[in-house]
């Protein structure tokens, strides 16, 4: 399974912004961002020009693809797939991607990371509508029902994770029981209920030019 394996800190001192990669470090002074905001490399404190159409547009789509750990030619079929479903392309491709499983193990709080929750997925800890699934990109849809498998439930990480996802919020559209390690595809994510400071507009125009 192909994916980044690099310092992701480097990532979103790239892209200049939080991607939220590294869960609750993040949140801290130690986040690389807070010490050192500016761009990797021997020049990355170097003046830069000003960014013409096209870089803005790439960085955008580079920061949604590295924020749900995608690589590239699996973003562009995400991208072709959105383009075809009716609306607005920019939203359908959120919403795919949204709808990844290990993105909704990680809105679950079952994970302190999207990549923390692509490994339990991978690893077979999870079960969709009783069935036991471990491909990462499976696409959860609205009404499916996302558990820890009962095996799976013995282990320390999941008997400290019911204490620690208490009180943490969820997103509107997943219904989650804590005690019982289940959690339930309400709906459809819309773009309100995404908390993502990029602009998809800008990906759309990158792919349409």
């Amino acid at each position: 399974m192909a994916r980044y394996r690099g310092p992701v800190c480097r990532l979103c001192r790239r892209e200049g912004m939080k991607l939220f990669l590294k869960g609750e470090r993040c949140y801290k002074e130690k986040c690389a961002i807070e010490r050192r905001n500016q761009p990797p490399g021997q020049h990355g404190g170097a003046r830069r020009r000003k960014p013409r159409a096209y870089g803005i547009q790439l960085r955008e789509k580079q920061k949604l693809r590295r924020i749900y750990g995608v690589l590239e030619r699996q973003f562009r079929n995400y991208y072709k797939e959105a383009a075809r479903i009716k609306g607005a392309t920019g939203e359908n491709l959120l919403q795919l991607l949204e709808g990844r499983l290990d993105n909704v193990v990680y809105r679950m709080g079952f994970a302190a990371t999207r990549a923390e929750a692509r490994q339990l997925v991978s690893h077979g800890h999870f079960e969709v509508n009783g069935v036991r699934t471990n491909v990462p990109s499976f696409r959860v849809r609205e009404g499916d029902k996302i558990e820890v498998r009962a095996k799976s439930k013995k282990s320390e990480y999941f008997k400290q994770l019911k204490d620690a996802m208490g009180g943490a919020p969820k997103p509107e559209w997943v219904d989650v029981d804590a005690d019982k390690l289940v959690g339930t595809v309400t709906a459809l994510p819309t773009r309100d209920q995404m908390p993502l400071e990029l602009n998809e507009q800008l990906v759309v125009e990158y792919y349409s030019r």
